[in-house]
């Protein structure tokens, strides 16, 4: 499937947008003012230990204490904790770990009390932005991401990525890599790796040991606490993990972010600069792309989907919880597969869904009921097929006998909320409704619903006078447009009484047509 990355800057923010196939899967905002620290690895010191918790707030000079539990401090933290003292006190003065003797690794089931004292510097990196009355969430599992490989100090371990399908190109990458790796560091080798020449793999390498190298430095001259070394921005961020063969456009609207985006993409994939264009159309970059109607589309409590089913997605502190509802026009006779194809339906929407929020945490799915457990395995098993392409980390469990889907996610940002409802213009303001720039695909869907269940009825379609100049006005006007996709010729009246949205349906008896 085609990928499209659409970039859109302005002087406060910059908005990125995914596109699979024409339709949005993920949408990214940053403030040029922004302070995101997700990737950033700080000097930390332990402020506060919680046994009863088994974890530590730690001190990295964030306005809130960022949490560090047991789990995420890794086997390698004693090496970290003696390197870093090493380090601020001068008793070990070369950058790479050649001569650097590791500590036994941690245990997996300890206590953090056994392993940090109050006031313990270490170097953090963190995990998750602060959310909430969260703040931030640490790991000292130290991570230096590159284009085709991980660095990860302190270990010898190769790893390759299990996405990469073939086991002889994984043994080619493994063997590879181990030739080529500094002495005490592991190497997680990505998917972006596979075909890759040794060369590149020896670059990428070479380019995260200088970052080892400047966090080095940094750490010999500083004091708790302070960040030593931060993530690259959020677009170059986003280029470095998802850029792949399947992308065949990159567009940005700014001549400055087109020029920057051109640089880095010259330095990690200088074959794919030419895919790179910059937009110099009239209308909004987000419009031209249909990006702005899929954004008001598919934000809010409720998603329609093609068929007219539709589902609710609804937060509380503890979860989410979407609903699958197939709406007032399902036709099949079979209540089985009608069940099954808006299930089907559901689950590709739901994966959008789950990525274009970045939706995090426990999600609960409540299906159309199925007697068939076949369809219910079937239905898992797309359920994961579609997931596949998700990055962050998640764990989908089978339906359980009340139909449900329990879903956990990975989040590192604070979920995407947009409001997408408009001020009504037939109160003045006092209400809200949904956006105007789908009141047209409504009508579509519900003439192709009018048509399927009466065939031979004619159609009259009642608007408002503004919606009547739209729909007939140019050639082909909608109307005409109708025409041709339905072979019916679809009879249209105004109505000044009609508010700007409300429109309705009637026969050859002029007997209004109900949709529900």
């Amino acid at each position: 499937m085609d990928k499209e990355l659409v970039i859109k800057s302005s002087p406060t923010e910059v908005e990125i947008a995914l596109l699979e196939g024409s339709k949005l899967v993920e949408i990214h905002r940053q403030k040029t003012n922004n302070n995101s620290t997700v990737g950033d690895i700080f000097l930390g010191s332990a402020k506060k230990l919680m046994p009863g918790l088994n974890a530590g707030f730690m001190d990295i000079g964030h306005r809130k204490d960022a949490f560090l539990h047991y789990t995420d401090l890794g086997p390698q933290i004693k090496s970290l904790i003696k390197f870093t003292n090493a380090v601020m006190k001068g008793s070990y003065n070369s950058p790479m770990l050649d001569h650097f003797e590791l500590e036994p690794d941690n245990p997996k089931t300890g206590k953090i009390d056994q392993v940090f004292d109050k006031n313990t510097h270490v170097l953090v990196q963190v995990l998750k932005e602060p959310i909430s009355t969260k703040g931030p969430r640490l790991s000292c599992e130290i991570t230096l991401p590159g284009r085709y490989v991980v660095l990860t100090p302190f270990t010898d371990i190769v790893a390759v990525s299990k996405k990469i399908g073939s086991v002889d190109e994984r043994k080619r990458l493994k063997v590879l890599v181990e030739s080529i790796k500094p002495k005490n560091f592991g190497v997680i080798v990505r998917t972006a790796a596979e075909g890759k020449k040794v060369a590149d793999l020896h670059n990428d390498i070479k380019e995260l040991e200088e970052k080892w190298k400047t966090m080095f430095l940094q750490l010999k001259q500083t004091k708790t606490p302070d960040k030593i070394l931060s993530e690259i921005d959020k677009t170059s961020s986003i280029l470095r993990d998802i850029l792949n063969d399947n992308f065949n456009k990159i567009t940005v609207d700014d001549k400055d972010m087109y020029q920057s985006i051109k640089d880095y993409m010259g330095s990690i994939a200088p074959d794919k600069v030419k895919i790179l264009q910059q937009y110099k159309g009239s209308r909004h970059i987000f419009d031209h792309y249909d990006i702005n109607r899929q954004i008001k589309a598919s934000f809010g409590k409720t998603s329609t989907m093609s068929s007219g089913a539709y589902i609710v997605i609804e937060h509380t502190e503890a979860m989410h919880v979407i609903d699958v509802n197939s709406g007032p026009k399902m036709q099949r006779k079979d209540q089985e597969e009608a069940a099954m194809a808006v299930n089907l339906e559901a689950c590709e929407e739901i994966a959008r869904q789950l990525r274009l929020r970045d939706i995090g945490g426990l999600i609960i799915i409540d299906f159309i009921d199925m007697r068939s457990a076949d369809n219910k395995t079937s239905l898992f098993n797309k359920m994961r097929d579609f997931m596949e392409s998700d990055r962050a980390q998640h764990t989908i469990l089978p339906l359980s006998k009340f139909g449900l889907m329990q879903i956990t996610r990975q989040r590192t940002r604070p979920e995407v909320n947009i409001d997408t409802t408009e001020l009504c213009p037939a109160c003045q303001g006092s209400g809200k409704v949904n956006p105007s720039i789908l009141v047209i695909d409504n009508m579509v869907r519900d003439i192709d619903y009018i048509i399927s269940s009466r065939p031979k009825s004619k159609i009259k379609l009642h608007v408002n006078q503004f919606i009547y100049a739209y729909l007939k006005n140019g050639f082909p006007s909608v109307q005409m447009k109708w025409y041709a996709k339905f072979k019916k010729w679809i009879s249209i009246s105004s109505n000044a009484n009609f508010h700007l949205f409300e429109y309705k349906f009637f026969d050859e008896a002029d007997d209004e047509i109900r949709l529900s």
